[in-house]
């Protein structure tokens, strides 16, 4: 097991939100952070701490991808017209793994990343096997055949937790999928506030 996955349940309380909006969340026990000093109160965050704090939510969010891979993506947006903070978003919800996610094959965006690199994904027909692959509008996300036996997707389709959002046509019968439009901040569907605009502040110092 690596040590994103198993840190995994404290990001939570590290943030101290439940920014997945998981029943299962540890916050919703223990509402302090992890660590010998975890129940210390927490002072009032400088504006360099808001952004970072900003930067590491939506990081985690997305199956707390690496620092590399999460600025890769900031600097892609910033090269593109128009909001920086938007086309972040957008690129962000365009990685294969979080539609996989959006798309209620599986229960969370770590699920979604195992899920895609064990292979059991094609697009348009051809297998991929990369969690960042980015998908285009009108792309054909499948469940191959193995993956549709799966208890995990089977019962991750049944939930009533979340909803697909409306930037994603999903059909469940087919286990298929498809990109209908690049979504900005107010479609995406986040439990809790993101702020990609001190996201960009954080990378612009």
């Amino acid at each position: 097991m690596t040590k994103r996955i198993r840190a995994k349940y404290k990001i939570d309380r590290r943030l101290g939100e439940n920014i997945w909006g998981r029943p299962k969340s540890p916050l919703n026990k223990r509402e302090s952070r992890p660590g010998q000093h975890g129940e210390r109160r927490q002072g009032k965050l400088s504006d360099y701490g808001q952004q970072l704090r900003a930067k590491q939510k939506l990081k985690g969010y997305y199956g707390n991808i690496s620092e590399r891979q999460f600025r890769s993506v900031y600097e892609e947006a910033g090269r593109m017209k128009g909001s920086t903070s938007e086309h972040l978003i957008g690129l962000l919800e365009r990685r294969l793994d979080a539609v996989v996610y959006r798309a209620k094959f599986v229960p969370t965006p770590f699920a979604a990343r195992q899920f895609v690199s064990h292979g059991h994904i094609a697009v348009n027909g051809k297998r991929v096997n990369i969690p960042s692959y980015r998908v285009r509008i009108g792309d054909v996300i499948e469940v191959k055949e193995k993956g549709k036996q799966m208890p995990l997707v089977l019962e991750a389709m049944k939930s009533a937790e979340r909803d697909v959002p409306d930037y994603i046509e999903a059909d469940h019968n087919k286990f298929s999928a498809k990109l209908v439009r690049i979504p900005g901040l107010s479609d995406v569907p986040y439990p809790v506030h993101m702020e990609p605009n001190l996201v960009v502040e954080f990378y612009s110092r």
